[in-house]
């Protein structure tokens, strides 16, 4: 199925979704448009939020006209792709366009904050969607284990560099630093140990 058909189907199930109880997010992934039931928690947000705050300052030295914003969906037409990433590094003035999802030759980089229900959606599937894409850098932040993911120089559809973090450790992200002391993970007072 091409793409045109396939955006056609995810456009007409994010209509049917708004009539459905809770939040609804429709992408599409390699079998085509999947439409989703969105349950993140206080601690996945509350991740999120950080993590935008802190480029976000940052962006505005490295990349001025840039912003990290959790939301818009990103597409790759020629791939038959259609993600939505929790944060995702644009240039703030695509916010303004038309339609609904931003060129991924737009994005600078996106983060995924790990569900405990569907791990392999961000560490099988996004990791080789996004360099596909030619987005440069990818961050998983996994709150189930306390584990962060630097993936860097697309390829292909791999990414050729993986640096690994843990929860508290200063990480760097392309040219900007992301400090994760204050992460928290699921089901865990503060940063416990497992």
């Amino acid at each position: 199925m091409d793409y045109v058909k396939m955006r056609a189907i995810a456009e007409e199930l994010g209509a049917y979704a708004e009539q459905l109880e809770g939040t609804w997010s429709v992408e599409i992934g390699p079998s085509g448009p999947i439409l989703a039931m969105m349950c993140p928690s206080k601690r996945h947000e509350g991740t999120v939020s950080r993590i935008r705050n802190q480029l976000n300052t940052q962006l505005q030295v490295t990349h001025p006209g840039y912003m990290c914003e959790n939301g818009p969906e990103i597409e790759h037409p020629a791939l038959g792709r259609m993600r939505r990433p929790d944060a995702v590094v644009i240039p703030e003035d695509v916010l303004d366009e038309e339609g609904l999802a931003v060129d991924a030759s737009q994005v600078l980089a996106v983060i995924e904050i790990v569900s405990p229900s569907n791990p392999d959606n961000d560490y099988v599937q996004k990791i080789g969607e996004y360099p596909a894409m030619g987005i440069a850098h990818y961050m998983i932040v996994d709150p189930r284990k306390g584990t962060i993911e630097v993936h860097s120089d697309p390829c292909g559809n791999r990414y050729r560099r993986m640096d690994p973090y843990i929860y508290g450790d200063l990480v760097p992200f392309g040219p900007w630093q992301v400090e994760t002391s204050a992460f928290r993970r699921y089901g865990k007072a503060g940063n416990d140990p497992a």
